[in-house]
């Protein structure tokens, strides 16, 4: 199928458009004590450091959890596997209860993690920066752990998981 003619861009064709690029599923939680968790799903991480570590994700500018993220100064990041599509739909609706329902761990930090995901992490807040209708939020990376298992993926609209072609994994030089 053809692509069809470009024309200027609008925000519905962006989100629909950039839709088709298969992403990760991952929780971000902060808060400075019980009372005041919040949390919400991302699909915007990455890590843009090796040495150091350092992580970026991307969060609706002016959401509860931007703005405590800004206010606690450091944030946690629990990466969903494929078995966590629940937890991921949980955290991507607006308001409401987030951890009495969900089971966590809880880190060094005191911020609760996602119990069997992925990967956790903690982190604390490097920088952030507002462009258009969002922040990016800069981290270090300061406690990591993770297992092996499958990622729960977004694309779409739709939750999946991975499906392998069979060829061997790609070595990573460094």
């Amino acid at each position: 199928m053809a692509l069809p003619e470009f024309q200027p861009v609008n925000s519905s064709d962006m989100r629909r458009s950039m839709g088709h690029f298969v992403t990760g599923v991952a929780v971000v939680s902060t808060g400075s004590s019980q009372e005041n968790w919040c949390g919400m799903t991302i699909s915007s991480l990455t890590s843009i450091s090796l040495d150091p570590a350092v992580l970026m994700i991307s969060l609706t500018h002016g959401s509860r959890t931007t703005d405590a993220i800004e206010e606690a100064g450091a944030f946690t990041v629990s990466v969903l596997s494929s078995r966590q599509e629940a937890v991921a739909r949980h955290f991507a609706t607006r308001g409401g209860s987030r951890y009495e329902e969900i089971e966590h761990d809880l880190g060094e930090f005191g911020m609760p993690l996602i119990k069997n995901s992925l990967v956790q992490g903690e982190c604390r807040l490097r920088d952030t920066t507002v462009i258009g209708d969002h922040t990016v939020v800069f981290g270090d990376v300061v406690n990591l752990r993770f297992r092996d298992g499958t990622g729960l993926l977004f694309n779409a609209g739709r939750f999946g998981d991975f499906h392998d072609s069979g060829h061997d994994q790609i070595p990573w030089w460094f």
